[in-house]
């Protein structure tokens, strides 16, 4: 019973912690530019800061390309900190990268 308690308290929590994370925001289709903030390689996802101050959260994609000086480049060649050039496709409330340049 004990346990279950501990569970039950445990999921109360859990949306709380959701809730400290920083947050992103969903922008109409476009191109961006911004810097890397955060890399999840596992995921194959990146967060990007834009110049205009919003958070984009985005998972690559089979179809997403990624380049520099407009050749083809591995995931890891993502960095924290670096200038990125981002053109997305809003679908409902999440953004689908279609293309990622690395400006620097």
């Amino acid at each position: 019973m004990k346990s279950l308690k501990t569970f039950a308290l445990a999921l109360l929590f859990v949306p709380f912690l959701y809730a400290c994370g920083e947050s992103t925001d969903v922008v109409e289709s476009g191109t961006y530019t911004g810097t890397i903030d955060e890399v999840e390689a596992e995921k194959s996802e990146i967060y990007v800061k834009t110049d205009d101050d919003k958070r984009l959260e985005l998972y690559f994609t089979e179809s997403t390309t990624l380049t520099r000086n407009g050749e083809a480049v591995p995931f890891d060649q993502l960095e924290e900190g670096g200038k990125v050039e981002v053109e997305v496709e809003k679908v409902g409330n999440r953004l689908d990268p279609k293309a990622v340049r690395i400006l620097e």
